[in-house]
């Protein structure tokens, strides 16, 4: 089935039409239809005063990066204890920090993972690098695309593979790609859609010809800023490593460009259906595009917080829409936008059965998993079989989902029928106001 043929089946007056473009010209592609530096070696007279220059430079470094994990203040500390919670209060990690909140989280999470230790990453460095994207997501002064967002999908992106227990599932590798995956998805976001890029014809626009505008952008401007020694935190990498982190990054970002959504939806529903091995990239780009459309999978304060906060971004680039003369972008009218309407719209046709499939995709990984581990077991031992699957035996995967999204759907009902009622009384004053208008100058 197509994209175009999926949104063809929602019914005429589920929702309103400027709901309906916005859903096919987010989450389809139909809108393009329509129109490692060598470093010079130090040389030293002995090999004592190598040893030495070494320890020194070493007791440098680890003064000069005073370490974020020794200096974390009390309050982020203590956000980061709820690390493992779906309702992870990111705004309030960001407030505490000081508005440093995807820096703490990022070197929490590679330090969680021994990431730095593996890849021989400097404190300071990591530091660095985490600090100069936090730059670039305050580039523009986003409302929603911003390091806060990047902080929750990092949080969120964890907590699905995490509370999963498919940590165990990746290599190294695997997890320090989808963690920068995660940090850098959206990172100097303009907080416009690449629809506006085009119909602009930015730069960028130009030069990534249509395509994935925005994500093309987040990885070559993150790659370019790795060319920095002192923001590379891949400069050790092998080159095999390299090849596998840089291949897993492009394939992950990419993936989160709504366009694919309906093809990536796909492509995992027939790998669960078809019983083929789940691909890990493919798994893993799935978790990430979750991640990053989850807020109204969240408790009702975090994501009618973000629902606000989306909306105004969009609000803006209406705004600039309305200045160039161009028509505005679904949702982005500020005078004429069903906010509750989309939201609803939002959940029944993109969040939901979007999560449904990942848990499927999940459920789908234990069984291979089980599988392997239980043919393994056979070929170790026949006789304890029976003992040895009961002990391997698959707990049921949590979707905390599930729950949040029926209550918020509901609540956003209430709100639909309120935002229908102000505007039929609305048009109706309009109409009696243009009767009225019209009696006067008859009357003249």
């Amino acid at each position: 089935m197509s994209e175009d043929d999926v949104l063809s089946e929602v019914e005429p007056d589920a929702v309103p039409n400027e709901v309906r473009n916005w859903l096919s010209m987010t989450f389809t592609r139909s809108v393009s239809n329509m129109k490692k530096k060598a470093e010079e070696k130090p040389k030293f007279k002995s090999v004592a005063q190598a040893i030495r220059a070494g320890i020194m430079v070493d007791r440098m470094l680890r003064r000069m990066s005073s370490s974020l994990e020794s200096n974390v203040p009390a309050q982020v500390s203590k956000v980061l204890k709820t690390l493992n919670d779906w309702n992870f209060e990111v705004f309030a990690m960001n407030e505490c920090s000081e508005g440093q909140a995807l820096r703490y989280l990022g070197f929490e999470l590679m330090q969680k993972f021994n990431i730095l230790s593996k890849f021989k990453i400097q404190n300071l460095v990591m530091q660095n690098f985490l600090e100069a994207v936090e730059a670039g997501y305050s580039k523009y002064n986003n409302p929603y695309h911003n390091l806060i967002h990047a902080t929750d999908v990092l949080q969120t992106t964890y907590h699905i593979l995490n509370n999963a227990g498919l940590m165990s599932w990746l290599s190294s590798i695997e997890i320090f790609a989808t963690f920068v995956s995660a940090i850098i998805h959206d990172y100097e976001h303009t907080g416009t859609t690449n629809n506006f890029h085009m119909q602009t014809r930015s730069e960028i626009a130009l030069v990534y010809n249509d395509r994935a505008i925005l994500e093309n952008y987040h990885i070559s401007a993150t790659f370019r800023l790795m060319l920095n020694d002192s923001y590379n935190i891949i400069q050790e990498l092998t080159r095999e490593e390299f090849k596998e982190f840089r291949h897993l990054v492009i394939e992950m970002v990419l993936a989160t460009d709504m366009s694919f959504h309906f093809t990536q939806l796909k492509t995992v529903k027939n790998m669960i259906s078809l019983n083929e091995t789940i691909d890990k990239p493919k798994a893993l780009s799935l978790v990430l595009h979750c991640a990053d459309i989850s807020h109204p999978s969240k408790n009702w304060p975090l994501h009618e917080k973000w629902t606000n906060l989306l909306v105004e971004e969009f609000f803006s680039q209406g705004d600039k829409e309305k200045e160039l003369g161009l028509p505005f972008s679904p949702l982005c009218d500020r005078n004429n936008t069903p906010i509750a309407q989309s939201q609803i719209g939002f959940i029944n046709f993109i969040v939901e059965p979007s999560l449904n499939v990942m848990g499927d995709m999940i459920d789908k990984i234990f069984d291979q998993i089980l599988s392997e581990e239980q043919s393994r077991t056979s070929k170790s031992d026949i006789n304890d079989s029976s003992s040895t699957s009961e002990s391997i035996k698959k707990k049921p995967i949590e979707r905390p989902w599930a729950q949040h999204l029926t209550e918020n759907k509901a609540k956003w009902q209430i709100l639909a029928e309120e935002e229908k009622k102000k505007k039929e009384q609305e048009n109706s004053e309009q109409i009696a106001e243009t009767k009225n208008e019209d009696k006067k100058n008859g009357d003249n």
